[in-house]
This record gives structure tokens, sequence and C-alpha cells, in this order.
């Protein structure tokens, strides 16, 4: 009984991990898609000032 409780827990411990090394992945794919818009927008919005 005692195995079946750690072994468990150690599953519960390993998923939580990896669910949030998971959403640390997909939030570092969002920001680096919002950064390069928004250098692909200031440097529309520059060009267009200085024209």
């Amino acid at each position: 009984m005692n195995l079946l409780v750690i072994l468990l827990v150690l599953a519960l411990i390993f998923g939580g991990v990896g669910l949030a090394v998971e959403g640390l992945k997909w939030m570092l794919i969002i920001s680096a898609v919002l950064f390069v818009a928004s250098l692909a927008s200031g440097a529309m919005s520059r060009g267009r000032l200085r024209a």
C-alpha cells in the first residue's frame, strides 16, 4: 500500500512539473510572436513618420 501511495505522489509531482514546463514553453512561443509583431509594427509606423 505504501508503494502505491509513493508512486501516486511521484506521478502527481512529475505530471505537475511537466504541465508547468509545457505551459512555459507555450508562453515563450507566444511572447516571441508578440515581440516580432511589435518590432514589425514599430518599424512600419516609424517609416510612415519619416516619409
